[in-house]
Parts: structure tokens; C-alpha cells; sequence
């Protein structure tokens, strides 16, 4: 047994007690976040009509639904709690694993981080603008203060993430009646010039949809997993995909396409048409109290990835060491926040942070989904033989689709995403880099 291993003895492995309800709660939890109150604006600016607004959500819906049906045969196949990690390692070897690993760390939850904390600004500036870089300001203050409580050790508890959850998504339902019921119809705006950029379009839609890669791990705590598992995914992402297309229906019918493109806070704009400034006060209050939940939870998540990373590897320890006292990595708690509050402080000097954080994050994220997809068909053909719970329906036409939808939003975030992009894949290459001189010292330094 290694250092660090536990083992799972009968009593402490999960037990599948989750129903299917409980599950698809879950996921609708873990997808529904801060970005449908920010990502709208983005996508609306690329598009040329209301009507390829809501074509492009519904296709995320798709495509997003086509991806969990390759990991739910993954995650039934190859249960573990590495996760990608895991099955990136089985496919293709410890180095490209060591890169998702780095990606992770240093990119994919950073970006996350950032994202969300612009939204809090966003959101935090519509109650108290602090200036010219308001948004900016209290990003920082998000990241700073958000890792500064997980270094001291005190994580939000689940009851608390799982209330907001359920506060946010009744959040969103009140800007759908509002939006489509009570605000008043947006006078009719001349078309935009046909600029409709499918491939940006779609980088911010899919973005909006992720999360529900995470959502597979409930499969070990699902009852009758390996039949429920993709009724699971379908239905979650059947009603995800619903309330998106009823939220941006909302937004487009009481601001116009135009309008929607121009708003940094489309709901609190929504809100505010309604129920005047009253309802645009308290959505913004709560959607930048939602945005740091989710934010939290990124930290907690992305923290654990890099203390997991030093535990794998001997020059990487300084991130392996876990504070008993605090119940903390501080050490990979304080090199998150560090990196995440510098991507932060660059977002203050572009006109949209929140826009940057999703440049910086999003080529990387493609890069790892598309691998994945091609993990699937590379581990068919490695493990022949293998029991498969769940087989992914139309195998290979399905895969294929996920592949091939990745390939192309990961050259749409390479051409069509600004400067921010370039720097997540620098990120990625110094990882690219480091792979060989660590493996050399972890050689040296093993027993």
C-alpha cells in the first residue's frame, strides 16, 4: 500500500441510497450556476437574431446531453475517484494525465474562479459601484477573501451550498415569469448585420451547460446505477436545457437582442422592467451571493485537485501537504488563490473581465473534453472485453458527434476569443514542460 492510501473497507465504501429524483436534483445543482445571468450577453452580441439565440441554447442542450452518454459508459466502466484524471491515465499514460492534472490547477479551476467572481461584480457593482473598475475590485475581493477563509480552514457546509442551490434556481424562475409575464415587451430593433459567429456562440453556451462531467460520481451512491445512470443525465439535462431556453426566452422579450447584448446584469435589467428598482436590488443581491457560493465550492474542489497533484508527485510535494489543524492543503489553497487573483488583476485592465476569464479558460477545457471522447474509443480497443454497465447508444456515431463537436469549438475558442486565450494555452504548454524534468526528480526521490 502507498503512503497516503486508505482503503475502502466494507463499511466505509458509499452506499447507494440516492433515488433517481435525488440524483437529477443533484446534477440540475451542480450544471445551474452564475453564468445563465452573464453568459446571455455574450452570446446574444454574436448572434444576428433572437431566433439563433434559442437555436444555439437548445443545441447545447444536445450536445451536452451526447457528451454525458460517453461518461456515463466511462464512469459505470471505470469507477474512480480520479475522474478524468483517471481515465486519461488509463488511455493514454501517466504524462498526458499529468498535463489534465496541471491544466486543472492552474487553468480550468482558475478560470472558473475568475469567472465567477466577475460575476459577483457584475452583479456586486448594480448595489455599490466602486468606480471605473468596480467589477474588477470586487472580483479581487471575492478571490482574495474566498481563499484567504479556505486557508484559515472553514468551508461552507453542504445543507448551506444546497439551500443556495435551490435559492438560485428559484431565482431564475422569478426572472422567467418576469421577463416573459410581467415586463413589457421590448420595442422591435433593426436587425444586425449577418456577423453570427456559430463557433463563439457556442464556446459561451457549453460553458454555461458544464458541470455535469462532475455529475457522473453520484453513480456510486445511485441505486440500480448502471440502469438509472443515463435516465439520470437525460432528464437532468432535459430540464437544464428547458429553463435555459425559458430564461434567455425572458431576457430577449423584455430587452430586445440589442439590449441583451449590452447588459452586464441582463437579469437584475429584467428585474428592474418589472418590478422597478426594488426587484433589480434584491436579484442583484442574490445573484452575487450565488456567485460566491459557487465560487467557494470551486476553490474547495480546486484545491483538492492540486493537493492531489503533490501527493502524486515527490517535486510537486509542497502542494501535497494537508494542515491537520486547519482541515485545509494550504499550501495548494494559497497557490489557487495567487493564480486566480492575477488573472483577476489582468481582467481589470480589459474591458471585460468576465469575457477573459472565459477566453483563458476555454481552449484548454476543450482540449481535455476532446480527449476524453477519444479516451472512450481507445479504451473500447484496450479493454475488449471488459464488463460495460451502460454502452453508449449508436456507438460510434454518438462518440464521434462528441468528438467532433469538441474539435471544433476548440479551434472557434482558439480563432474567434482575444488574447486571453493564448495565455490559458501558454499555461498549458509550461505544464507541457515541466512533465519531464518531474518525472526525472520523481525518480530520484523515489524509495
Amino acid at each position: 500500500m502507498t503512503e497516503g492510501h486508505v482503503s475502502n473497507t466494507a463499511g466505509e465504501a458509499p452506499r447507494a441510497t440516492l433515488r433517481a429524483r435525488e440524483a437529477v436534483a443533484i446534477t440540475v445543482g451542480i450544471v445551474v450556476g452564475a453564468g445563465i445571468f452573464r453568459t446571455p450577453s455574450l452570446v446574444a452580441g454574436a448572434a444576428e437574431s433572437s431566433t439563433m439565440v434559442l437555436l444555439a441554447w437548445a443545441a447545447g442542450g444536445l450536445v451536452s446531453l451526447v457528451g454525458a452518454l460517453c461518461y456515463a459508459e466511462l464512469a459505470s466502466t471505470y469507477p474512480h475517484a480520479g475522474g478524468d484524471y483517471h481515465y486519461l491515465a488509463r488511455a493514454f499514460g501517466k504524462r498526458l494525465a499529468f498535463l489534465y492534472a496541471w491544466a486543472r490547477l492552474s487553468v480550468i479551476q482558475t478560470g472558473s474562479i475568475v469567472l465567477l467572481a466577475f460575476v459577483f461584480g457584475d452583479y456586486a457593482s448594480q448595489l455599490v459601484s466602486l468606480g471605473p473598475a468596480s467589477s474588477a475590485i470586487y472580483a479581487a475581493l471575492a478571490v482574495s477573501g474566498i481563499t484567504g477563509i479556505h486557508w484559515v480552514g472553514v468551508t461552507a457546509g453542504a445543507r448551506t451550498q444546497n439551500w443556495l442551490t435551490v435559492a438560485e434556481v428559484v431565482g431564475l424562475a422569478a426572472v422567467i415569469v418576469a421577463g416573459l409575464l410581467v415586463a413589457p415587451a421590448a420595442a422591435p430593433a433593426p436587425a444586425p448585420p449577418d456577423t453570427t459567429a456559430w463557433g463563439l456562440i457556442m464556446v459561451f453556451v457549453l460553458l454555461t451547460f458544464g458541470g455535469w462531467n462532475e455529475a457522473v460520481y453520484v453513480s456510486a451512491e445511485l441505486k440500480d446505477a448502471p440502469r438509472r445512470m443515463a435516465p439520470v443525465l437525460v432528464a437532468s439535462l432535459g430540464l437544464i436545457t428547458v429553463l435555459y431556453l425559458l430564461a434567455n426566452a425572458a431576457y430577449l422579450r423584455a430587452l430586445g437582442l440589442a439590449g441583451v447584448a449590452a447588459s452586464d446584469a441582463v437579469a437584475a435589467d429584467v428585474m428592474g422592467l418589472a418590478f422597478g428598482p426594488v426587484g433589480a436590488t434584491l436579484i442583484s443581491l442574490f445573484i452575487a451571493v450565488a456567485a460566491l457560493t459557487s465560487a467557494n465550492a470551486t476553490v474547495f474542489t480546486g484545491a483538492r485537485t492540486a493537493y492531489a497533484l503533490g501527493r502524486d508527485h515527490p517535486a510537486l510535494a509542497v502542494l501535497g501537504r494537508w494542515d491537520v489543524r486547519a482541515g485545509s492543503p494550504r499550501n495548494a489553497v494559497l497557490l489557487q488563490g495567487l493564480a486566480a487573483l492575477a488573472l483577476t488583476l489582468v481582467g481589470a485592465f480589459v474591458r471585460d473581465g468576465f469575457k477573459l476569464a472565459v477566453d483563458y479558460t476555454a481552449p484548454v477545457f476543450w482540449t481535455f473534453f476532446l480527449l476524453v471522447g477519444l479516451a472512450l474509443f481507445r479504451l473500447r480497443q484496450l479493454d475488449p472485453d471488459i464488463e460495460r454497465p451502460f454502452r453508449v447508444p449508436l456507438y460510434p456515431l454518438l462518440p464521434a458527434l462528441f468528438v467532433i463537436t469538441n474539435a471544433y469549438l476548440l479551434y472557434s475558442s482558439l480563432a474567434y476569443t482575444g488574447k486571453g486565450a493564448l495565455l490559458g494555452v501558454a499555461v498549458l504548454a509550461v505544464g507541457g514542460l515541466l512533465i519531464l524534468p518531474l518525472q526525472s526528480r520523481n525518480k530520484d526521490t523515489a524509495p
